[in-house]
């Protein structure tokens, strides 16, 4: 436990062309940190793929660090403990969901938990979803998960790597975002809950492995990003029944430089709001509606891997007009990024040194 610091420290970066940045440090030492909550009394909870959850208070002190008691929890590669979110209600009823891979390496899958969190300790954990077929494999799971005004959530769900073309199959939930209740199931409005052997949870379609989603309050919109393969990650405008073209439609190629699809778009299937070749290996994702950055309010950031950097992104008409590129003087994989009750920007980097940072101007 005393592996994990709280530091606090402060660097002051550049001036970008839309605001000047003040990094702090949290904490550090985190074992491949994945997603970060807000305590409604202050203070963080933050995954580790590596399959512990961490709580620390709001002046960044260590609390407690847990191996969560997830039932057949796969940790290897991309697979382990993956994203957290608390419940609309948790101030009453402590509830929250975990997101993680579920198996082994022959036959392993992502799965959903619910648990109650209470006095610094995860109780009451009980799965409440599998993603069907189960495949092979340690790769693409994707494991955001996204809150809607109805109490139902978003759950994202990758596409295996070598398993791209059950993208398309409506009867497998492979390459997917499914729609449930809080209790797992398929809500009785979801949009092909009536067609015969189709899935009932899915939302939507043709994806391949979705690492960030967002419901934004205020327009009542859901914007989602995912990795292509090599170059054609992508930013969606998310839609019920819809299908997002992978791998029909793409704008990247294989890893060997093989051609996947002719086609960058294809009728009845969603184009994307937002294309990035090379990839930049999009992890996290928020809509910034805090008050520390005025300038900033409606903008998109999206956490990059490979890019190293916090990409923000300037919509008009669901159209991205400006693209800044933050944080390259890091040289830091950023897995997550949140927005903060406080108004302050939250990142967590990727690795086994893995740190909390806080944004502020």
């Amino acid at each position: 436990m005393t592996r994990l610091l709280a530091c606090f420290l402060s660097i002051s970066l550049p001036v970008y062309a839309s605001q000047s940045i003040q990094v702090e440090t949290v904490a550090s030492d985190l074992d491949f940190p994945w997603s970060l909550a807000f305590l409604p009394e202050g203070g963080y909870l933050v995954t580790e793929r590596t399959g512990s959850l961490v709580s620390f208070s709001a002046a960044g002190e260590l609390l407690s660090r847990h191996s969560v008691a997830l039932p057949k929890i796969f940790v290897a590669a991309q697979g382990g403990l993956l994203d957290i979110k608390l419940a609309k209600d948790f101030s009453q009823s402590g509830r929250l969901f975990l997101s993680y891979s579920c198996g082994n390496i022959h036959a392993n899958s992502t799965c959903l938990a619910s648990a109650q969190w209470a006095a610094g300790e995860l109780t009451a954990i009980r799965p409440i979803f599998h993603a069907k077929p189960d495949r092979q494999g340690a790769a693409h799971y994707g494991g955001r998960i996204a809150l809607l005004p109805d109490n139902s959530l978003l759950l994202t769900l990758g596409d295996g790597f070598d398993f791209r073309e059950q993208a398309q199959n409506k009867a497998s939930h492979i390459g997917k975002i499914v729609r449930l209740t809080e209790d797992g199931a398929a809500p009785t409005d979801n949009p092909f809950v009536e067609q015969p052997g189709v899935a009932a949870e899915i939302f939507t379609l043709g994806h391949r492995n979705v690492q960030g989603i967002f419901y934004d309050e205020v327009t009542n919109k859901i914007y989602s990003h995912e990795h292509g393969p090599k170059g054609g990650d992508e930013l969606n405008l998310l839609e019920a029944g819809k299908n997002y073209g992978w791998p029909v439609a793409t704008y990247g190629v294989d890893y060997t430089g093989a051609r996947i699809s002719p086609f960058t778009e294809f009728a009845g299937m969603q184009a994307p709001l937002h294309v990035w070749t090379p990839s930049i290996a999009p992890a996290g994702m928020t809509l910034y509606r805090g008050e520390l950055f005025p300038k900033w309010h409606g903008n998109i950031f999206v956490s990059a891997l490979a890019g190293k950097a916090l990409h923000r992104l300037v919509l008009e008409n669901d159209k991205v007009v400006t693209e800044e590129v933050l944080l390259k003087e890091l040289g830091s994989r950023i897995r997550d990024v949140r927005t903060g009750p406080d108004g302050a920007i939250y990142l967590l980097t990727d690795g086994a040194n893995g740190q909390l940072l806080r944004l502020t101007p």
